[in-house]
């Protein structure tokens, strides 16, 4: 294989394929790319088994076709360092040379057959959704998707499609995000998708997609990219039996100054006491500590005696940084009770702290 590719174009690709990367040892060939050049296109996968990505370009010079793999962070690492134009990759005896006018390095190979597989399109099933609306839902919800909870179901966002429509769920116990999006498709499904794929999705995919699942894999596809993750097996709890049914207090909320008076407390402390009264709101710390901050917003609210609440702030703003209105909703029963945050269909529902 002999290629003369623009090092602005294969550092750019690089960089999406580091985290499918397998980095755990760097012996293993998942912890290379897989490099393949035919017919003027190149094409790149790298894959640690759970995730995987392939990106194709017809932006590159192919002198002599061929395949190859190379260990994806070391020549990410040689190719940040060459100057913007023009390199050229070459592959003889099994070893990969990258060069650039002097410069010149070289990386060892392994056999490309050896490659690990990636899940087909064929015979699997079509998501009917929208799929821009998609990838804003798991933006959405993706803060409260936890990381390493025992139970493997909760570390990924559900996607569950019925009669009443599409919704994306993430919780961490502590608190519980649903985007609920109208359009109704044919197939009733749930689908739980790991929290690191969420996150991939976002980054990758920002136009028109198809998306393809079975009970494995969901595989997403456009014009230069292919993803692929397998999917969580396991029974995501019933979201709907924790969402608030009762409204005590309701009250519409403004963003820019929530977002405002929550961050003054945090630079002291992450917990806070916000007490509602009819003519304002109180922030101030919630800590044993001598350090104090407190603030307060004027507002008139619907309520007859203060109500007071006290939350992790973190929770709070993951949500309201996701509001696109300027204003909110939240939903108040009762102190020791979870509440509820909403948007048109995005909702978030957390635990507040008791003590």
């Amino acid at each position: 294989m002999k290629i003369k590719i623009n090092k602005q174009l294969l550092e750019s690709i690089l960089i999406d394929l580091q985290s499918f990367l397998d980095k755990k040892d760097a012996t293993q060939i998942k912890s290379h790319v897989y490099i393949h050049a035919i017919d003027g296109i190149i094409t790149f996968k790298a894959t640690d088994s759970e995730i995987g990505l392939v990106i194709h370009s017809s932006n590159v010079n192919i002198i002599q076709d061929g395949t190859t793999t190379a260990n994806g962070k070391k020549l990410l690492d040689i190719i940040k360092i060459l100057k913007n134009n023009t390199m050229s990759l070459e592959v003889e005896n099994d070893i990969l040379t990258i060069s650039q006018n002097s410069s010149k390095f070289k990386l060892p190979t392994f056999e490309h057959i050896n490659y690990p597989s990636f899940p087909q399109i064929d015979n699997k099933a079509k998501l009917s959704v929208d799929s821009l609306n998609l990838i804003k839902a798991f933006k959405k919800v993706s803060p409260a998707i936890d990381s390493n909870n025992p139970k493997f179901e909760l570390n990924g966002a559900l996607l569950s499609i019925n009669a009443n429509g599409c919704d994306i769920v993430g919780t961490d116990t502590k608190r519980l995000a649903l985007m609920h999006l109208n359009q109704i498709g044919s197939q009733e499904l749930k689908l739980i998708i790991p929290k690191k794929a969420i996150i991939e999705i976002q980054k990758l995919f920002t136009d028109a997609i198809d998306i393809y699942y079975d009970d494995t894999n969901l595989i997403i596809q456009n014009q230069n990219y292919f993803f692929f993750n397998r999917l969580i097996n396991g029974k995501y709890p019933d979201y709907a039996r924790i969402i608030p049914k009762n409204k005590k207090y309701s009250f519409k909320l403004p963003k820019k100054e929530m977002i405002e008076s929550i961050k003054m407390i945090t630079s002291i402390c992450q917990d806070i006491t916000m007490v509602f009264s009819p003519n304002l709101i109180i922030f101030k710390s919630f800590s044993n500590d001598i350090d104090e901050a407190k603030t307060e917003l004027l507002i008139n609210l619907e309520l007859e005696h203060s109500f007071e609440l006290n939350v992790n702030s973190r929770y709070f703003l993951d949500f309201i940084m996701q509001v696109d209105s300027e204003n909110f909703e939240i939903i108040l029963n009762e102190q020791s009770l979870p509440f509820l945050l909403q948007d048109g269909a995005f909702q978030t529902v957390i635990m507040p702290i008791i003590g």
